[in-house]
């Protein structure tokens, strides 16, 4: 009967972790293939250059890969370090990921705060030279959200020091046509419209979240119970 239980958390724990493993692949997939083909695209952020989406998904790619591989030799091989390990690691991060979040809302003003400094910090680095992957992601975000400035268009004349906005900022592209006619230029900020497109998609992002939490929750039931029917097997046979 042991035996047979064991079996059944072996199989159901390997085919677990074989799909948290190649989920990772995937991310890590995506990210290099960012890496590769907009190696010009780089975070808005001036005091966090590293901080792109290429850069972030091959993190979370390599550590999901990393945790997979851990549940897949811990399961097949019966082995409790490495269930342990694996059990171990998957609490630490689903309790930072909690931690994150309830930071997150209790120092939501000061974190809008010092994102809206910052992002006004890097608009000074626009269009200087070693910073083409800043530029780039001002110039997609603007024209994506149809924004321009992070609260205000006048954000831009603080850069130039003269009323005048990058090209991107205008309702309709054309080279130079941020130098004159403010008539023609988007007003909106563009800090407001992203947070607007977080809050439209919010309900896909939570779902997103509670899914990601349910498949760590099974992870940490998965291994735990399969630890604990390893050290019964091993005594029964002792």
């Amino acid at each position: 009967m042991a035996e047979g239980c064991m079996m059944a958390l072996r199989y159901g724990m390997v085919f677990f972790n074989l799909l948290f493993w190649l989920g990772g692949c995937g991310i890590l997939g995506v990210g290099v293939w960012l890496s590769v083909t907009q190696g010009s695209f780089a975070t808005l952020s001036s005091s966090l250059p590293s901080l792109s989406a290429a850069n972030l998904l091959i993190a979370v790619g390599t550590i999901i890969m990393v945790i997979g591989c851990l549940g897949c030799v811990g399961a097949v091989k019966e082995s409790r370090p490495l269930l342990l390990t694996f059990f171990i690691l998957l609490l630490l991060i689903f309790f930072l990921e909690i931690l994150s979040i309830m930071l997150f809302f209790i120092y939501q003003d000061e974190i809008d705060q010092y994102a809206q400094r910052d992002l006004k910090k890097g608009l000074h680095l626009f269009g200087t030279e070693g910073n083409v992957g800043l530029t780039n992601a001002w110039m997609i975000v603007q024209t994506d959200f149809r924004c321009c400035g992070v609260t205000n268009l006048t954000d831009w004349f603080d850069v130039y020091n003269t009323t005048r906005v990058p090209d991107s900022c205008c309702l309709e592209y054309s080279d130079n046509c941020g130098l004159d006619n403010p008539g023609t230029w988007w007003t909106a900020p563009c800090y407001e419209r992203v947070k607007d497109w977080l809050n439209e998609n919010l309900v896909a992002l939570w779902i997103f979240a509670l899914c990601t939490a349910l498949t760590q929750i099974l992870g940490l039931v998965f291994s735990m119970t399969m630890f604990c029917q390893a050290v019964k097997v091993e005594t029964f046979y002792a």
